[in-house]
């Protein structure tokens, strides 16, 4: 069970941070309104870093449902043991969700924006469009699946001149922040059109905690919008996945 919760754990400590960053930018009398996308990038970059610092050495860090399903649909990643992943995944994030709209408490019912305060919780597509949004997540999780096989590969073979083996030293000490800086990437590059989820359970855990909790002049969870989040990136985590086996680097 160890594994499992610290998926949970793993994916709380993500949406916490994440969904936190969104909360300081768009609602209303935070310290850090209307800081812009530079900080809400920044921030989730800083999630995935933390959180993947946090549980990587016990369960791998997956964080995503995504990157479990294409790990595992490459070999890399035990069938057995995925639901077991994405329901901790799933509920780490509700639990995220939730923390966040208890550390934010005060704003929500100053802040009259429904949008504004479901857009912490969960993406919603720039223009909406629903080809072209899901074509948006799929390229950005199979950009994120291929970094973090390309990150990965790195760690196992890292050498240098004089026979110095530092495979563990990046695995260990920087993979993590590598991969938080290919979050941030992705972000800025290509994040515009959806808010890149690039993460079922990012999306939809917190989306689910927005339509449960009582959250000052809610408005609705955009539930038609939702399945996007949701099939872009397992669609997308596969074929990241799946080329980077093609061309075996």
């Amino acid at each position: 069970m160890q594994i499992y919760l610290a998926e949970l754990l793993g994916t709380m400590m993500l949406v916490l941070l994440g969904d936190g960053v969104v909360a300081n930018v768009l609602l209303e009398r935070s310290k850090g309104q209307n800081g812009g996308w530079i900080v809400i990038t920044t921030g989730w970059g800083i999630a995935v870093t933390v959180a993947v610092y946090a549980v990587g050495r016990i369960s791998g860090a997956h964080l995503n449902p995504a990157v479990t399903i294409a790990l595992a649909a490459i070999g890399s990643f035990p069938w057995t043991q995925v639901p077991g992943y994405i329901a901790a995944q799933m509920l780490g994030a509700i639990l995220g969700g939730g923390l966040v709209w208890l550390t934010y408490l005060p704003h929500w019912r100053e802040t009259r924006d429904a949008g504004a305060k479901l857009g912490v919780f969960c993406t919603a597509p720039a223009i909406r469009t629903s080809g072209a949004n899901l074509i948006a997540e799929i390229v950005g999780t199979a950009v994120l699946l291929f970094g973090i096989l390309a990150i990965a590969a790195n760690a196992q073979s890292l050498a240098r001149p004089g026979d110095v083996d530092l495979s563990v030293v990046f695995s260990r000490g920087l993979q993590p922040l590598c991969v938080g800086v290919l979050v941030l990437g992705i972000g800025l590059s290509l994040g515009g059109p959806t808010g890149y989820a690039i993460n079922p359970a990012r999306d939809l855990g917190p989306r689910l905690a927005h339509a449960i909790l009582p959250i000052a002049g809610k408005g609705p969870s955009d539930w038609e919008y939702s399945w996007i989040p949701v099939v872009g990136p397992i669609v997308g985590g596969l074929i990241g996945a799946g080329l980077y086996s093609i061309v075996g680097f």
